[in-house]
C-alpha cells in the first residue's frame, strides 16, 4: 500500500491523529486489521467496477 493510501484509510477509520502522534508502530492491532479489511474492500469493489 502506498503511505497516501494508508493514510487516507486511517482517516477515514478515525486513528490518523495517532498515526501523526506515534507513527503507523502507535496503532492498535484491530486498527491494522480494521485497515487491511477496509483496503480488500476497496480492492473487490475496483475489480467488479473494472468488469
Amino acid at each position: 500500500m502506498s503511505e497516501g493510501f494508508k493514510e487516507e484509510l486511517a482517516k477515514e477509520l478515525g486513528f490518523y491523529d495517532v498515526v501523526q502522534k506515534e507513527g503507523w508502530g502507535g496503532i492498535k492491532a484491530r486498527d491494522a486489521g480494521n485497515m487491511v479489511k477496509r483496503a480488500v474492500e476497496i480492492a473487490q469493489q475496483n475489480l467488479l467496477e473494472q468488469k
